[in-house]
């Protein structure tokens, strides 16, 4: 079952309601996040947590590494391989600045993680950046195998700052 705020989520009510529901280890973990996007070439960081400690983290690098793959969210998964190998993922959470596009939420499935928590929605991003429509939950019901639990809006506004600030801007 997908559980949580998805793109729709988009009211200055439905945001409100998501932070309200987030837990303060879930804040405390998207901070880690939002702390990577500011350190990437593009605002898009992630950190990923099992058992409550992080185990990876990674921001978009896709300028540095002259690599369109090297997003926030498959850099962490790629460090978390290399560090840690793939059972590591099994069941983790992935933290990320924006709900992830269809390429890393395919790669957040076939790495069977757990959860996956994100700040901006597709929906917010697109307000500000060139954003491919297709909500986590899409691509997550289309699974064939266990569902992942998604949750999105955390520290939304904070990372809408990021994605507003001139340093990042439209592609």
């Amino acid at each position: 079952m997908i559980v949580g705020l998805t793109s729709a989520a988009v009211s200055s009510a439905s945001r409100a309601a998501a932070a309200a529901g987030a837990s303060a280890d879930d804040e405390r973990f998207m901070r880690l996040a939002l702390d990577e996007a500011r350190q990437g070439d593009y605002p898009f960081g992630a950190v990923i947590v099992r058992g409550g400690e992080v185990i990876a983290r990674g921001r978009n690098l896709g300028k540095t590494d002259a690599d369109p793959t090297a997003h926030g969210e498959m850099v962490a998964i790629r460090r978390c391989l290399a560090d840690h190998g793939r059972e590591a993922l099994r069941g983790s959470t992935l933290y990320t600045s924006g709900e992830p596009c269809a390429m890393c939420m395919g790669a957040i499935i076939w790495c069977h993680l757990g959860r996956l928590v994100f700040a901006a929605s597709v929906d917010q991003l697109a307000t500000k950046i060139d954003q491919i429509m297709i909500p986590s939950a899409e691509v997550a019901a289309e699974a064939p195998f266990a569902p992942i639990t998604i949750t999105g809006g955390v520290l939304a506004e904070e990372a809408m700052q990021l994605f507003a600030n001139e340093l990042f801007p439209k592609r």
